[in-house]
């Protein structure tokens, strides 16, 4: 087992050293690819977010990666594959999968949410149950994992359910303008293969590796990971019972990946990102760091002590958008609830703000909503 971690960290390594600034996205793969769960990125256009999943792909030395990207005019042969024309000549309907998705060891579908009813329920199943079906064929899909990327969230409800096939979610942005210079010469190097030699990996060793992930021992945090979900859905945050089955692979997997065989407060750290809007950001955040707290263990994943230091600006416009929210007619005893609940947990985030100023222009409107929420009592 070690031997094959080793291999793996190598790998991630590798791919942080080629895209700078994006240790966060990578670490998550690596989370994702362990937990056999799907990983959906949202950022603009130059972001890096097919060339790191390219990137990734490239390392796993058997493997066949599947990249595509949809239109609201693609149809399920380009995905799936075309009917096998000498077989369809004796009535028989049999997909020709010869380097299509259903061969793939990893996927990777760009703009994912221009699907179009004809090819929405294979998906849907692939994604949930690594199964492709089409008419009497059933197939079992050899796919470590899937990952999807857009430039914006659906608006289309019926596209939601592709967003929830997708437990981790991460925003994938520009660099911080500091680091640009190291951009710039890794992406030179990048250009030029100029890049180190590059680690890899058998597609078995992973599976083997996702194996092992599920016996990590998770009593130690079952009772807090229970507190957790329903704090979350007490927050308005959806969270299935589905979802909070399976999101407990991703806390296995920190745990694995750190090269420990039971559970820990500080793998909760993945939970921050199964937001389905970018509003839940800060809250996630927020609720999460809480929980871990500040202490630092040598056995925690690295991801876990990165807390971010929460933008004011964003504080402010969720601030605002809650204030608007909370003078809406009509709001139920449950919904204003909900609105508190979220106030407190962006309250605690604005105590993280550096700048003194930010800090207490946000904090003078905290308490402005407070007082009007106290009045209409």
């Amino acid at each position: 087992m070690s031997r094959n971690i080793d291999r793996l960290s190598a790998i991630l390594s590798y791919i942080k050293h080629s895209f700078i600034g994006k240790d966060e996205i990578v670490d998550l793969l690596g989370i994702c690819l362990l937990a056999r769960e799907n990983l959906f990125l949202l950022g603009p256009p130059g972001t890096a977010k097919s060339a790191i999943v390219r990137r990734f792909s490239s390392c796993i030395e058997d493997g066949k990666n599947f990249e595509y990207l949809l239109t609201r005019f693609t149809e399920p042969n380009e995905i799936f594959g075309p009917f096998d024309i000498n077989r369809l000549k004796n009535g028989e309907l049999v997909t020709n999968t010869d380097g299509m998705m259903p061969e793939a060891s990893l996927v990777f579908l760009d703009e994912i949410f221009n699907a179009n009813s004809a090819i929405l329920n294979s998906l849907l199943m692939a994604l949930n149950e690594k199964i492709f079906r089409r008419g009497k064929e059933t197939k079992k899909l050899p796919a470590l994992m899937f990952v999807s990327a857009s430039n914006v969230l659906p608006e289309d409800e019926a596209l939601n359910a592709l967003l929830d096939r997708f437990l981790i979610r991460i925003k994938c942005d520009y660099v911080d303008p500091d680091l640009l210079g190291e951009v710039l010469l890794a992406g030179w190097q990048l250009e030029n293969d100029a890049a180190h030699e590059k680690p890899l990996m058998l597609s078995d060793d992973i599976r083997e590796l996702q194996q092992q992930c599920r016996k990590v021992n998770l009593e130690p945090i079952r009772k807090l990971y229970v507190d957790i979900v329903h704090n979350l859905r007490n927050t308005g945050i959806k969270v299935s019972d589905r979802r909070a089955v399976k999101l407990q692979n991703l806390i296995a997997a920190s745990a694995f990946i750190s090269g420990r065989e039971s559970a820990m407060p500080s793998d909760l750290w993945v939970l921050k990102y199964i937001w389905d809007t970018e509003e839940q950001v800060e809250i996630l955040a927020s609720i999460i760091d809480n929980v871990i707290g500040k202490e630092s263990h040598e056995a925690d994943h690295p991801q876990a002590r990165k807390n971010k230091v929460p933008d004011a600006e964003e504080i402010l416009k969720e601030v605002r958008y809650l204030k608007d929210k909370w003078n809406s007619d009509g709001l139920s005893f449950e919904e204003k609830n909900v609105i508190k609940d979220k106030l407190r947990y962006i309250q605690s985030r604005c105590n993280w703000v550096k700048n003194v100023e930010q800090k207490q222009f946000i904090q003078v409107e905290i308490d402005a909503l407070w007082q009007g929420m106290l009045q209409a009592i």
